[in-house]
């Protein structure tokens, strides 16, 4: 039986440009592209855990951005034995349940990893909106597919 307990509380953050185009991030020493995301803290609130890990995963700041959507739902997907990094394995988390976010940028930034001691990513790329589920790892992209769908009427009344 798998419990809620076995999945890390995470946000996903999807944040566009005023061109329309979504922050897509390379993870470092490897070529797999994702959306930002980070855990949430015990007893931190999901959009406070939103706003901290775009600070401290691309260096946006909370003055930066308007709020455009949440999903309406938790999302989860399981990570493989292989994928799964050393606090992970410690705390026997099958996969990561994950509230999504959608930022607008509303003044001109520059995507900047290094407030993060150990950052995830090496490179960045402003992709079109389907884009994302061409670019990233298996295990993430029917979460990715279900949160594009789901995001893609606020999105399109914003940016059509």
């Amino acid at each position: 039986m798998i419990t809620e307990s076995e999945y890390r509380l995470n946000v996903g953050l999807i944040i566009i440009n005023n061109k329309g185009k979504l922050l897509l991030c390379k993870r470092k020493k490897s070529n797999n592209w994702q959306f930002p995301q980070g855990g949430i803290d015990t007893g931190e609130k999901s959009e406070d855990a939103a706003l901290r890990e775009l600070y401290e995963e691309v260096g946006i700041k909370e003055r930066s951005i308007k709020k455009i959507y949440v999903s309406k739902t938790w999302y989860k997907y399981d990570v493989p034995e292989a994928k799964k990094f050393r606090n992970f394995l410690q705390d026997n988390f099958r996969g990561q349940k994950q509230k999504w976010f959608m930022f607008e940028l509303i003044e001109d930034v520059k995507i900047d990893f290094t407030n993060d001691p150990n950052p995830e990513f090496d490179d960045y790329m402003w992709s079109s909106y389907w884009y994302p589920l061409y670019s990233i790892v298996d295990f993430k992209k029917e979460v990715y597919r279900s949160v594009l769908k789901e995001f893609c009427q606020p999105y399109v009344e914003r940016f059509s």
